[in-house]
């Protein structure tokens, strides 16, 4: 779809922006990057950083390529860097997913790839990514309605590293609406997303059904809900710490006998942190529990283990659990 003119904010208008308070917590290495989608988040972040930053900022926009309206989005970025006097760098993905892949996950995927390498070739420190408080509860709730453990309750962390790449999430504690509000009282246009409308999606619905819900209910949500992912993130890094510290004696690949001396949560923890950290495979709830019965039962000698865990299986090979990407001919 195509937007509207943008008129270049004043010096006024823009010191009102509620992205810019969080901005002056930070002290990033400079130059930056902010991932620009030209909606309301990402815009009220880039106007921000640019104040804070002046000369220093860079925009990027990756265009997966997926809608129609995909064309005017890059074109509205353009114009809003232009106005602003912020080098734009758009880049094209190709960003379908594969047979039985998650769309999101595989448009997200490109998209941090996509971020990182352009990033990195235009000599940017960081990528400052627009996600607020509104985005962090969804991702809470998602996380809540999967049935997931602490990695998924912690959320969106505010700081991190991919593709050799480091990323900022300055406006996790922003809502939404006070973003929107500033851009309307600026007279800032945006684009939307039309997707973001669909209620197909369960982000989508957790976002227009559930959050207006939970606004009546209990009006300090999002205060209270990103105070119980820091808590989970917290819990989160001790039992990291402690599965590092447990597979240093176990060894790795972890020897059996060393696992069965362990409590069974402790087992777990270990085990989830192996195949994570040394084989990037995520066992299920059903797969981990089958995984902790087989090692229990591995009293003999000629016990055999052989369960499928992510892309590949966990085998026995003699006094230690083994992974292999493909399952190995029967003998």
């Amino acid at each position: 779809m195509a937007a509207s003119p943008t008129p270049r904010p004043t010096p006024a208008s823009t010191g009102g922006n509620p992205a810019l308070a969080p901005l002056q917590g930070l002290n990033p290495s400079l130059p930056l990057a902010v991932a620009f989608s030209g909606g309301a988040d990402s815009t009220a972040l880039l106007l921000a950083a640019a104040q804070a930053w002046p000369g220093q900022v860079h925009a990027i926009h990756v265009h997966h390529g997926l809608q129609a309206a995909a064309d005017d989005f890059e074109r509205h970025c353009m114009a809003v860097c232009e106005q602003a006097g912020v080098p734009l760098h758009a880049l094209r993905v190709d960003a379908r997913h594969a047979s039985g892949e998650s769309p999101e996950d595989a448009a997200r995927r490109a998209r941090y790839r996509a971020l990182a390498g352009a990033a990195q070739a235009n000599g940017l420190a960081c990528v400052l990514l627009g996600q607020h408080a509104d985005d962090q509860v969804e991702t809470l709730l998602l996380a809540l309605s999967r049935g997931a453990g602490l990695p998924g309750l912690a959320a969106m962390p505010a700081r991190f590293e991919r593709h050799g790449m480091r990323f900022e999430r300055p406006l996790l504690g922003t809502s939404g609406a006070a973003l929107r509000q500033w851009l309307d009282d600026a007279g800032i246009a945006c684009v939307q997303d039309p997707s973001n409308a669909d209620t197909s999606f369960t982000r989508n619905r957790i976002r227009h059904q559930l959050l207006p819900a939970l606004e009546q209910a209990f009006p300090q949500f999002r205060e209270t809900f990103a105070r119980s992912a820091r808590h989970a993130a917290q819990a989160q890094e001790l039992l990291a710490a402690l599965a590092a510290d447990d597979l240093v004696a176990a060894g790795a690949p972890p020897a059996i006998a060393v696992l069965q001396a362990l409590p069974r949560s402790r087992q777990a923890n270990l085990l989830r942190h192996w195949l994570r950290a040394q084989h990037g495979a995520a066992a299920s709830a059903a797969q981990l529990e089958e995984l902790l019965d087989q090692v229990a039962a591995c009293t003999t000698r000629g016990h055999a283990i052989r369960i499928k865990v992510g892309a590949g299986f966990v085998l026995r090979q003699g006094a230690a659990l083994g992974y292999a990407a493909a399952l190995p001919p029967s003998v």
